[in-house]
């Protein structure tokens, strides 16, 4: 993976950092208008963000419309074949789209495409018309899609790595985890970076999006609880990556703390863990691509890491 030269990468504003400051500390009171909030905040400022490469859109994994992905491709020519970062949007499971706004959920795929990396924004279906286990079989179809293709896209199929945020981490930590959805000869994955996940889905009164963690597992316990990541865990997952906001959507950051943990206890080595300070549940991912790389160069570093 390298790095090119660039045009400059835009600085995170003093209002939207005030913006930022002011929601954080009482993000969960308003999810909803909050992320709004934060998405319009960094459409804007990542128009003059740099694309450098260029992207293939909408290509089918599934026959259903949303089961299709967006690959993006880095500008440098390369005869070797390049590492894959595949991401997942969030949106609770009932809503959301690999590209919320021109500029986002782009921003983060542009990032790594960047450095070397082909990305794949991947879309699947959403609740209640689609419900569990549908997400993990759409990431379980689009990652077979990377696999399948890797040759003609430029890529090492065994250097493909996965990354989910929100209701898309709950997808794709799903799928890393839960063998009962991959195919026979594994997960197929180099490595899972889960962003913000939602590796628990629970139903508490803490919880806001509730009845939306409702519309895609029902009201079941056990459903939940097969449907959660953080009870797959085995020897047999993949190396596996932890960020979360400062600010985030109750009880998002707890469960991620409850993977850490199996993760640690399991392996004997804490996993890699970023608690990104100041950023909230959207602009953990928001900010991709602006002059702010910390968390990206952590992804970079998890991701050049020996498995």
């Amino acid at each position: 993976m390298s790095t090119i030269s660039s045009p400059a990468l835009p600085e995170i504003p003093a209002w939207l950092r005030q913006s930022m400051a002011e929601v954080g500390p009482r993000w969960g009171t308003s999810v909803q208008a909050h992320v709004k909030q934060m998405v319009d905040g960094f459409t804007q400022v990542l128009r003059d963000a740099p694309k450098l490469g260029t992207v293939r859109r909408n290509l089918p994994y599934g026959t259903d419309p949303r089961q299709c992905v967006d690959v993006y491709f880095p500008q440098q020519p390369s005869d070797q074949p390049r590492p894959v970062l595949m991401f997942v949007h969030g949106g609770a499971f009932v809503e959301g789209e690999k590209d919320r706004t021109e500029e986002i959920y782009g921003n983060v795929l542009w990032y790594f495409a960047r450095h070397g990396v082909i990305g794949v924004n991947v879309e699947f279906r959403l609740a209640p018309e689609h419900r569990y286990p549908s997400g993990t079989q759409d990431i379980a179809a689009a990652v077979a899609w990377v696999r399948r293709n890797a040759a003609e896209l430029g890529a090492d199929p065994n250097r493909i790595f996965l990354m989910g945020h929100s209701a898309g981490g709950a997808h794709a930590a799903h799928y890393a985890y839960d063998a009962r959805f991959q195919p026979a000869d594994g997960h197929g994955l180099a490595g899972l970076i889960v962003v913000s996940g939602r590796v628990r889905a629970e139903n508490t009164p803490e919880n806001p999006n509730a009845s939306r963690v409702e519309a895609y597992y029902g009201k079941d316990p056990q459903v939940m609880e097969d449907g959660s990541a953080v009870n797959h865990v085995t020897p047999a997952v993949p190396p596996t990556m932890i960020a979360v906001a400062e600010y985030e959507n109750p009880l998002i950051d707890v469960h991620c703390a409850e993977l850490f943990h199996a993760l640690a206890r399991l392996r004997r080595r804490a996993p890699r863990f970023v608690w990104l300070a100041g950023h909230n549940h959207t602009s953990i991912v928001a900010h991709f691509n602006t002059a702010e790389e910390y968390l990206g160069r952590q992804v970079l570093e998890f991701m050049a890491a020996p498995t």
